[in-house]
């Protein structure tokens, strides 16, 4: 039983660790690879870390990238039309194994939120997405009715809303708009009543599930240094809610994301 991690951050500081990650992240990602992880989407937050990711992504056989401007990262760029046309560079660049544009959305988490500028950064990523025939990875925190309406109006985009927190609801009206659903270790959590909900309203064609590592560790690991192989207690826990078995639903969400990310078929 193999898994695909549709979104991860190995560049992460956190990965650099000797504290969190005594092994480092070349030997954490050898044991992964070599054992319960298939694939992973490396996904980048600015021009820097898609760099990184792409670096990164460059090592594994199976490790793919996206590159794009995270809501929070965006704010204070000296030029985010130069950080654009860098991501547009990044994204095409024949060596990049690039699958999507992301990580990019909204996130209103904090008081002293840009919300111009992430707009305007979401929307012209959403743009380049569909001019590029990319899907997109999609950050929504606190901010589910304006991505939302900035979906609604960019028809053609594709993608994939990442670490899931809306209600069933929205997820149905996203899978209605074609995109998937991508729970992360936060489907454990005692008090996830709601993304609960979400999970078993989604049709299996349009789940994925994640690591976000290394945030979000599941239940019963909260608080530790995440990674793809803690997939196995997001997608044991997706597969209670679907009533299918764990081998089933690994090869349904590895199956979904190579439908998405147009991703290699692998043996497994």
């Amino acid at each position: 039983m193999r898994y695909t991690d549709s979104h991860a951050h190995y560049y992460d500081e956190r990965f650099a660790s000797p504290e969190e990650c005594p092994s480092g992240v070349r030997a954490l990602l050898d044991g992964l690879f070599s054992g319960s992880v298939g694939a992973i989407i490396n996904i980048g937050t600015s021009p820097a870390t898609s760099r990184q990711a792409i670096a990164q992504a460059k090592l594994y056989e199976h490790m793919y990238t996206a590159v794009g401007i995270h809501p929070t990262d965006g704010q204070g760029l000296p030029s985010p039309a130069d950080a654009l046309r860098e991501i547009e560079v990044l994204a095409t660049a024949p060596d990049s194994k690039c699958v999507a544009i992301g990580e990019i959305g909204l996130d209103y988490h904090y008081p002293d939120t840009d919300k111009a500028t992430q707009r305007y950064l979401f929307e012209a990523q959403l743009d380049m997405a569909v001019r590029l025939g990319l899907p997109v990875s999609i950050h929504d925190r606190d901010a589910h009715g304006d991505v939302m309406d900035i979906l609604r109006a960019h028809a053609g985009v594709r993608g994939v809303m990442h670490s899931f927190s809306g209600s069933a609801e929205m997820a149905q009206e996203l899978v209605d708009m074609g995109f998937y659903i991508s729970f992360s270790g936060t489907l454990t959590f005692q008090n996830a009543r709601r993304t609960v909900e979400a999970a078993r309203a989604v049709p299996r064609e349009h789940v994925l599930i994640e690591t976000d590592a290394p945030y979000l560790a599941p239940h019963p690991l909260r608080g530790t240094l995440n990674h793809s192989g803690n997939l196995l207690y997001t997608n044991r826990r997706l597969a209670e809610l679907l009533g299918i078995s764990e081998e089933a639903c690994a090869a349904l969400t590895r199956d979904n994301a190579a439908r998405l990310f147009s991703l290699p078929t692998l043996p497994y």
